[in-house]
């Protein structure tokens, strides 16, 4: 399989540019709804009343971080097709009263981690700072994006000869080891923190209320190896597969089913927020769009029979320099296929009929795919999947794209898969699987 409907090169630098757009999770919410109102989409307001139209495309935010975007073939429509992701990652969120001053000489800041991590990549490198704050007006407040577009912050090791055992292994205390360095201390840099944000704002100090601020990874993702198979990048956990989801959906031709993006929130830390999977998000806006078009409680039961949901979260592809962390006969690699992930605890959702018919999509698509087990004696990750789906009970497959070092500030994917996810994306969205029974599929 060599080719597809997206153009591998094309797509992976499409990619690159989305990630650089998204140096925080509601930057990338915000890039998507560029990218959805580019293409003719309207937004809907969970706070309003929705008209709603058949044969028209709509989109909705949840905290500015979690997007649900959706098109409408027909009043009666057979049910959902649904490939939903996440857009946050591990990073480090900055504390209130963030300046740490250090022996009237240096200026750090106050950080906390925000999901698990792998701390040593982010020592040493150029950082920034990028989210959200929320300011007052005369009538209330409002909130505004703010993204420092420059090498900002630095969280600097300790010298070898201080600390002579560091090659032997390292507990980072994240109290300690992992606060950024911002400044130079001094009586100028007193507030010289939230003065700089409110300037990127366009806003005065004062006014800020409250923040989402975010370190970020300045490096810029980049194609790499012989023959630029690889892609290296922050943030591709999950960001590959939000982008593939919708680079798919807005190719997709929906006939019979309503076609649903999901982009959800807060999956690194249990999915438990009101914008997360474990919320009622995603079941609030199919249960509108069926109220919406005048259809019945049992028109909605009835399409969710016929509905199908694809979590897709990036999978552990095997590792050049540890292969035996890898189950024995399932063996995923970067640039060989998208990833369908099982677990017999259920941290995945995947069974035999989610599986198989996720199968018989990617055949349809054209397009590769592999299995994942975890080694039955190292505890894995979970998903979105089984959290959404305690919600909304669809039938649904967790899949994922290889991918190195995840949970990393930097990671390494196939540059490949994007298209790949991209294309069955637009085969999912495009087709109806039909509820005939338990176990009894057709795909139309």
């Amino acid at each position: 399989m060599e080719k597809t409907t997206f153009a591998f090169e094309k797509i992976t630098q499409e990619l690159l540019d989305f990630l650089r757009q998204s140096p925080s999770v509601f930057h990338a919410a915000a890039t998507m709804k560029e990218m959805l109102e580019a293409a003719g989409y309207v937004r809907l307001l969970e706070g309003q009343a929705w008209k709603l139209e058949p044969g028209r495309g709509y989109y909705v935010t949840r905290n500015d971080s979690a997007l649900i975007a959706f098109f409408i073939p027909k009043k009666d429509f057979a049910g959902f097709q649904v490939m939903a992701s996440h857009g946050d990652s591990p990073v480090f969120k900055v504390k209130a009263n963030a300046e740490i001053e250090v022996e009237q000489h240096y200026v750090k800041l106050n950080v906390e981690k925000y999901g698990g991590m792998l701390c040593a990549p982010w020592l040493d490198r150029p950082l920034s700072v990028a989210g959200r704050i929320v300011v007052r007006t005369e009538a209330g407040i409002t909130t505004r994006l703010v993204w420092v577009d420059r090498d900002l912050l630095i969280i600097p090791n300790l010298a070898i000869h201080m600390n002579r055992n560091v090659n032997d292994g390292m507990a980072f205390n994240a109290q300690k080891d992992m606060l950024p360095l911002f400044c130079g201390g001094g009586e100028d840099a007193k507030g010289s923190f939230l003065k700089l944000i409110a300037r990127e704002a366009g806003v005065e100090a004062e006014d800020i209320l409250d923040t989402d601020l975010y370190l970020y990874n300045r490096m810029q993702g980049t194609v790499l190896g012989l023959n630029g198979e690889f892609v290296a990048s922050p943030r591709l956990d999950d960001l590959q597969c939000a982008f593939a989801s919708l680079k798919g959906f807005l190719a997709a031709e929906p006939k019979d089913s309503v076609a649903v993006h999901c982009v959800l929130d807060n999956e690194e830390v249990g999915s438990g927020s009101k914008q997360g999977a474990a919320s009622t998000f995603l079941k609030d806006v199919l249960r509108r769009i069926n109220d919406g078009l005048g259809r019945t409680e049992e028109d909605y039961l009835t399409a969710i029979a016929s509905s199908f949901m694809v979590s897709a979260d990036n999978a552990h592809g095997i590792h050049p320099n540890q292969p035996d962390k890898g189950d024995p006969t399932n063996r995923p690699y970067l640039n060989e296929g998208i990833v369908i992930k099982y677990s017999a605890n259920q941290k995945y959702t995947t069974d035999a009929v989610s599986g198989a018919l996720f199968k018989m999509l990617c055949e349809r698509a054209g397009v590769p795919y592999q299995t994942f087990h975890n080694r039955s004696d190292i505890l894995g990750g979970s998903t979105l999947g089984n959290i959404s789906t305690s919600q909304v009970p669809l039938n649904t497959v967790d899949v994922g794209l290889p991918q190195l070092a995840m949970h990393s500030c930097c990671e390494t994917a196939g540059v490949k898969d994007t298209a790949y996810l991209a294309e069955a994306a637009r085969v999912l969205f495009s087709t109806s699987v039909r509820g005939l029974g338990d176990g009894d599929y057709r795909l139309e």
